[in-house]
């Protein structure tokens, strides 16, 4: 009896030191006010493509794109990550980055042009494909072998290195230079009007 007691109570503490290791890697929330990329120290948005890892010594870093994560284990290495992960593009839920579906194309706008847009399962990411008429599907081990080339067409044109439409994947890049042009042509008439040229 008192061996079943005991094989018991180190079964449960197994369990509770189990837990307490996979809750020290756990994601958390994104901070707008606070939280900037590590690699491009632009502001992390509480959005699907915000990304984020936790070192196995328990430092916490966030990304605004995924592209911005590899390029961080390019150079510092991945032997010292306890957990990393990725949010799904239709509900933001935090998905380790291992288990998730990857959909890639250069046309799609991700904040630093990396085209790469993340799914909890492949379901989503073949619905997301057949929805915008295109894209590659991906394992976390296919992107390994992925060039990770930015598209500068499709780099964001508000300045805050975030080009997704909240209405939708697809945005007209020509609108929104139109849009930043005529911005600038104002402000430029502005400012020449405020020191009397004409």
């Amino acid at each position: 009896m008192n061996k079943r007691w005991i094989i018991m109570i180190m079964l449960l503490l197994g369990t509770v030191m189990l837990t307490a290791c996979g809750q020290k890697y756990a994601a958390v929330p994104i901070n707008e006010d606070v939280d900037i990329c590590v690699i491009c120290n632009m502001q992390v948005k509480d959005d699907a493509f915000a990304t984020q890892l936790t070192t196995k010594d328990g430092k916490n870093l966030k990304f605004d794109d995924l592209g911005c994560m590899n390029q961080w284990k390019k150079e510092n290495g991945t032997d010292n990550i306890g957990m990393d992960y990725v949010r799904d593009y239709n509900d933001k839920e935090w998905i380790e980055f291992n288990k998730a579906t990857y959909v890639y194309d250069a046309s799609l706008r991700t904040p630093m042009a990396y085209g790469i847009v993340n799914f909890k399962d492949k379901a989503s990411a073949e619905a997301f494909v057949a929805e915008q008429g295109v894209g590659k599907i991906m394992t976390a081990k296919d992107l390994a072998s992925h060039d990770w080339t930015q598209n500068m067409d499709k780099m964001n044109m508000d300045g805050h290195g975030h080009g997704h439409d909240e209405d939708g994947m697809k945005k007209d890049s020509e609108h929104d230079m139109g849009e930043e042009m005529s911005k600038d042509m104002h402000q430029e008439g502005e400012s020449k009007e405020g020191s009397g040229s004409h």
